[in-house]
């Protein structure tokens, strides 16, 4: 019997624009991250970085932070946030699976479903075992997923993402879904159409997959890893869990 393929990881280099165009505005995790590590105190380590949306309003608020990401394209972004807003970050390109850092963390973070790039249970484990490795025992560990709920499949959507620029060309992205139920993967190619005031069209078309997790999955998979059982909300004010939630926020501890 031939072995499933296994899936690249995505490269963001190429994604870098329109990742900040969808999620610049995002602010629902901000304020929580933020209490989380001042409650914390001493330095933080962020996995997957991105553009520094996170990263950078932990520096604002006095955090000593580093950013992990893998994409040097999204770091290049990521620093020239940080610059824009005066603001001294680190930031380093590695992957969550291999990174070495010569020091231990006081808190280490991963928000916005960053784990959800770590495809099968090998890389999952490997990931932990080395975020543990930077951090001593009583460490908080932090971090969210998404609910995995998701839209009608296999079929072209436009969900309202509609973005006007200044020289008066609009970009609409449309996107398509697809589901591997047998290992818990969404794909989801998205088509990002450019008008030009003159009517010229262009289509540029990116392709996320993403590994979605259920809850009690993810316990287990922190024990396992040498992570305390984990308290679990359905928000980041702290909410239960529940059939409503779009969101689980997992607050554990290096053991």
């Amino acid at each position: 019997m031939t072995e499933p393929a296994i899936l690249t990881h995505v490269n963001y280099d190429q994604f870098a624009d329109l990742y900040d165009h969808q999620y610049d505005l995002y602010r629902d995790d901000l304020h929580f991250y933020a209490g989380v590590a001042q409650r914390a105190g001493g330095k933080v380590l962020e996995v997957g970085a991105g553009t520094g949306r996170v990263t950078t309003f932990l520096a604002r608020k006095g955090v000593d932070v580093v950013g992990l990401e893998p994409s040097a394209r999204m770091i290049e972004r990521a620093r020239n946030r940080a610059a824009h807003d005066g603001l001294q970050s680190q930031f380093v390109q590695g992957d969550v699976r291999t990174f070495r850092l010569d020091e231990q963390f006081s808190l280490l973070i991963a928000p916005f479903n960053a784990l959800m790039h770590l495809y099968t249970p090998n890389e999952q484990l490997q990931a932990l075992e080395n975020l543990r490795a930077h951090a001593a025992p009583g460490t908080p560990f932090v971090f969210d997923l998404y609910v995995p709920r998701f839209g009608k499949m296999n079929t072209l959507r436009h969900e309202g993402e509609t973005f006007h620029a200044p020289d008066g060309s609009r970009r609409d992205v449309f996107l398509v879904q697809r589901h591997d139920k047998a290992r818990q993967h969404i794909t989801t190619e998205y088509h990002v159409d450019t008008t030009q005031p003159d009517g010229c069209l262009t289509r540029q078309h990116y392709t996320l997959t993403q590994r979605y997790y259920t809850r009690y999955e993810v316990e287990w998979l922190l024990r396992f890893a040498g992570f305390e059982s984990p308290k679990v909300t359905g928000s980041f004010q702290g909410g239960p869990l529940d059939t409503h939630s779009e969101v689980m926020v997992f607050q554990s501890r290096v053991m």
